[in-house]
């Protein structure tokens, strides 16, 4: 089962990126990514998956991923039913933790902290109390809190005990670094230009390879079409509109990149299961919805799916 690429993107001005993520069950999503993940799931029983790793997880489960090692978590039931099961993320690079750590003595022990983690490891739950504890600044507002928090956190867990989860340590990524370097190049024009009518040859440009070459890369890493990936962006887009704004849903499918709006309302319903003035509707009302990033892991990974008609060289996107 090949794991699903995800673009962590950290926001601008940012050493780090926090999503707390509110669902109402944790899905299998096979993924990986380049970044660190250290990943708090509370309210929550299931299985865990790192690497080669399957083992039951239970509340305040806490684990640092490494870098390109695939994972994911799936639940089989909230511990309290009446309350949405969560999993608070936290992003980071390998390359800032050593960076922080050569500039700084004071955080020495995190090159340490990350050797151990290179094969995933799991923390035992008074550390997961003790992350549990500081989410107030760990969700706050304020990038400044986030990152003080952050670094507490990890200093704190580079003292404790932890237990190696996968038996093979992840040494490689799961592709060459021009790869990756094409698809960040690909990933970063869809994201500023999903708004627009995007045209295959454009995309393939932005990547500086064949429009058959970019099918096979993006199929590859991220489990999906071009086309597939960016309606999800788009629709992710309109989803934060919707509830951040009191915009007309014509207006936010125009914003988003939809010329046609019943063709927006057929994706959006295919994609959330309701129509968008239903979601706005529920989301007033504080209903749990899924996460409205559109950065974030959201359904099962496309790469679990049936595979799709493959789409013509010359397909359009708009």
């Amino acid at each position: 089962m090949k794991p699903q690429f995800e673009r962590v993107a950290i926001p601008e001005g940012c050493s780090i990126r926090v999503l707390n993520r509110r669902v109402s069950e944790i899905p299998f999503e096979w993924h990986h990514h380049p970044e660190c993940e250290l990943t708090l799931t509370l309210n929550s029983h299931g299985l865990r998956f790192i690497g080669d790793h399957v083992g039951a997880y239970d509340a305040h489960d806490l684990v640092l991923v490494p870098p390109n090692m695939p994972h994911t978590w799936a639940s089989r039931a909230a511990l309290d039913e009446a309350s949405p099961q969560v999993a608070v993320v936290v992003w980071f690079t390998e390359a800032w933790g050593r960076q922080l750590a050569s500039t700084c003595p004071e955080y020495a022990a995190l090159p340490a902290l990350l050797r151990r983690a290179s094969s995933g490891l799991h923390f035992p739950p008074a550390a997961g109390r003790m992350m549990e504890s500081r989410l107030s600044e760990l969700l706050s507002p304020s990038a400044s809190d986030r990152l003080r928090a952050t670094l507490e956190v990890l200093m704190q867990l580079a003292e404790m005990e932890a237990v190696p989860l996968a038996t093979t340590p992840q040494k490689a990524a799961f592709f060459k670094a021009d790869e990756s370097a094409q698809l960040n190049r690909v990933l970063e024009f869809l994201h500023n230009h999903f708004a627009e009518p995007v045209r295959i040859r454009e995309v393939s440009a932005a990547g500086n390879m064949s429009e058959r070459s970019l099918h096979r890369l993006f199929v590859r890493h991220v489990g999906e079409n071009v086309t597939d990936y960016l309606n999800r962006l788009r629709i992710g887009r309109a989803c934060m509109s919707l509830v951040e704004t009191d915009r007309p849903v014509g207006l936010i499918a125009a914003d988003t990149g939809f010329s046609n709006l019943s063709n927006f309302n057929r994706r959006f319903r295919a994609l959330r299961h309701v129509s968008p003035k239903e979601f706005r509707r529920l989301y007033s009302k504080g209903h749990v919805l899924p996460d409205l990033n559109e950065f974030a892991l959201t359904r099962r990974s496309p790469s679990l799916e049936k595979p799709k008609k493959k789409p013509t060289a010359r397909e359009g996107l708009s």
